[in-house]
């Protein structure tokens, strides 16, 4: 029996909607995948919903639903945009699947019985008020590392750390604001320390991106800490006999096995081959999550004697407009209200992320960069060659003409399909597309030096051989370039009567075309993006950036962010309005502002944000309660006594109370 061949990616989080920066991932997987089939392959391509944690704990006890129906929203949602994108997974499971508690259960139990799993009583935070343990996400506070404002399991605005339960400073609820204090409570550790001469040896042969690897060595040569694998939720897969859930990255990757045996069960297939016996294993995931797939999940795997991921593929990560990605700042692009509502083709947006820099290189999405790229490579390049070549045909033969395919033109395929081959075995997918777009741009320096407008009219046959070739080489493209726009090459396809693009093999470019086969209209490949469309792109984002800027400044929700918007635009008051974006102010409106120095009296961090201190500042002749966003530049401590200047005719706010 030949070698099993499991693909997967990392599982998007059921908390909120699909963005350009989950595509890093999601579309050279699939692309993957697609050239794999090409070569005759059968890889088995499987995904899910990451359903557990507790930020969606969280998120639905904010919208007053339950967490079932908060995944099971965003579950639909991510599968929906993954099929518009042309992104197919044989299986698209969810983490509550109860196929997914069962294995779950089953490989903890059989690191218990190993002995790699332990109890002992631990300090966690306690929030009086509400009653309850503060798992993860319930808490933050300071982190015992560098300092800086932290939430409960990861230091995410300072140094990066992974902050086991118990291990954060100056514990606050996140849900009422009430400070925390530690309280004894036994919990189950996964012994990972155990694992570090097994983990340096298994980096040392795991293949994938040498940049994801190097990361995992650093981190086991500095020595390995015990992972606190049981959290205080109801909603999770339950630890085996106890009423606590299992952390959610323990049940999350398992889900890899579970949809395995999803699809077997379906089809007639034996899910061990992949998971129990010889199986390859890759995993695509973002730069992110290395620790975790490279040292977490092997680890679980080898102490349950289960197989071990034999690829780890990790892209690079993304920003936006040359702005470090973040949704709360705004510097987002959503997949189904920025691109896919907004009529973008999917193939496109496909394109874009595949050959815009190397796989493990940062991405930057800019709007301006995307129609260049499809007016100028898309459109220009590509487009232009497939409609010539196929209108000239139609027009003049309305058929393949007759001729023989010269060798230079099939030597040219099949170093193509060579390059294709060696660049998706380094997962390099912008070579992949550099390779099929180089032959589009032979096809054209071809067309263009036979010039079949003359020869038309001088030698008909030799016309018709041209032309010929150049149908050979279209047909090639549709092919070859399947894997990054299966929808627009089903399209060329369709044209050239090839009867299913998608299953067809790399060889069979080489397949001569048959001379006499009628042709159908041809019809423009891509459309050219104008100018106007991407300023109102411009124009939506700059919306988005403004309404963020309102909510840091106001600590204000969505939807009253968008009742209160002109307020962003109103920098004075009065009538005149000024725009933000401009940065600029006439004399008369400086004139009215009253400025004074005062002195602060107190400071306090405002609970639920980072950013905010509450200051009370003696002004002369009175005392003003101030809110400042500098929390993450100065502590409370620095700025009493110190002098500030003070805005005082500012409109007055509440902002988080």
């Amino acid at each position: 029996m030949s070698q099993k061949l499991l693909v997967t990616c990392g599982l998007p989080y059921a908390n909120g909607r699909a963005h350009i920066g989950h595509l890093r991932t999601y579309i050279p997987a699939d692309i993957y995948v697609r050239v794999l089939k090409k070569m005759g392959l059968d890889p088995l391509f499987v995904c899910g919903s990451d359903t557990h944690g507790t930020p969606i704990v969280i998120t639905a006890e904010k919208e007053g639903i339950t967490p079932k129906e908060l995944v099971e929203r965003y579950h639909t949602h991510f599968r929906d945009v993954f099929e518009k994108l042309n992104i197919k997974f044989d299986y698209y499971g969810t983490t509550d699947d109860p196929i997914n508690h069962k294995r779950t259960q089953e490989i903890v139990k059989r690191n218990l019985d190993a002995g790699y799993i332990f109890s002992k009583d631990i300090e966690l935070a306690y929030c009086p008020t509400c009653n309850r343990f503060l798992p993860d996400r319930y808490v933050e506070g300071i982190c015992p590392k560098c300092g800086a404002h932290a939430r409960g399991d990861e230091c995410d605005q300072g140094c990066g750390a992974h902050l086991e339960p118990g291990e954060i400073l100056e514990p606050v609820c996140k849900i009422c604001g009430t400070p925390a204090e530690y309280r004894v409570q036994k919990h189950s550790f996964f012994k990972l320390s155990a694992f570090e001469d097994f983990l340096l040896d298994y980096l040392e042969k795991l293949e994938g991106t040498q940049h994801a690897i190097n990361y995992a060595k650093e981190w086991v040569r500095g020595g390995l800490n015990d992972w606190c694998i049981t959290r205080n939720l109801e909603w999770g897969v339950k630890f085996p006999g106890s009423d606590l859930v299992v952390y959610v990255w323990v049940d999350a990757p398992i889900g890899y096995i579970s949809f395995t045996e999803e699809w077997c069960s379906q089809v007639g297939d034996n899910w061990e081959d992949y998971w129990l016996d010889s199986g390859r294993i890759v995993h695509f995931i973002g730069l992110d999550i290395v620790y975790h797939h490279c040292i977490f999940w092997p680890a679980i795997l080898k102490g349950a004697g289960y197989n071990l991921p034999s690829a780890i593929v990790a892209s690079g990560m993304v920003k936006i407009e040359d702005k470090t990605f973040s949704k709360s700042r705004g510097y987002v692009v959503w997949v189904d209200e920025d691109y896919l509502n907004e009529g973008f083709d999917p193939d496109v947006l496909r394109y874009y992320m595949s050959s815009y820099t190397s796989h493990i290189k940062e991405l930057n999405f800019s709007w301006d960069v995307f129609a260049k790229k499809n007016n100028t490579e898309l459109v220009a390049s590509l487009g232009n060659f497939v409609h010539r070549t196929l209108t000239f045909s139609s027009k003049h033969f309305g058929e393949v003409p007759e001729g023989d395919i010269e060798e230079e033109v099939m030597e040219k395929i099949s170093e193509t399909i060579e390059r294709i081959k060696e660049a998706n075995a380094s997962y390099e997918f912008k070579q992949v597309v550099d390779a099929v777009m180089g032959l589009a741009d032979f096809g054209n320096a071809y067309f263009q030096k036979a010039q079949p407008w003359k020869l038309i009219k001088t030698d008909r046959d030799r016309c018709g051989g041209v032309l010929k070739n150049c149908i050979q080489l279209c047909k090639a493209i549709a092919i070859l370039f399947e894997p990054i726009m299966p929808g627009r090459m089903e399209v060329l396809a369709e044209m050239l009567g090839i009867e299913d693009v998608h299953t067809a093999l790399f060889e069979e470019a080489l397949n001569e075309v048959t001379s006499g086969k009628k042709l159908s209209n041809p019809k423009p490949l891509f459309e050219k993006i104008e100018q106007s469309k991407i300023d109102a792109m411009d124009e939506k984002l700059a919306h988005r950036l403004r309404e963020a800027q309102l909510v840091e400044l106001k600590g204000e929700t969505d939807a009253s962010v968008k009742n209160s918007f002109t307020e962003i635009d109103r920098v004075l008051e009065g009538d005149k309005i000024t725009e933000v974006s401009e940065g600029l102010i006439s004399y008369d409106e400086f004139s009215r502002l009253e400025m004074r120095v005062g002195k602060v009296l107190s400071a306090d961090r405002v609970p639920r944000s980072s950013k905010l201190l509450k200051l009370n500042v003696d002004i002369g002749d009175e005392q003003r309660v101030i809110v400042a966003g500098v929390g993450e530049q100065y502590s409370p401590e620095e700025l009493e006594g110190t002098s500030v200047v003070v805005l005082t005719n500012l409109e007055p706010a509440t902002i988080l109370g």
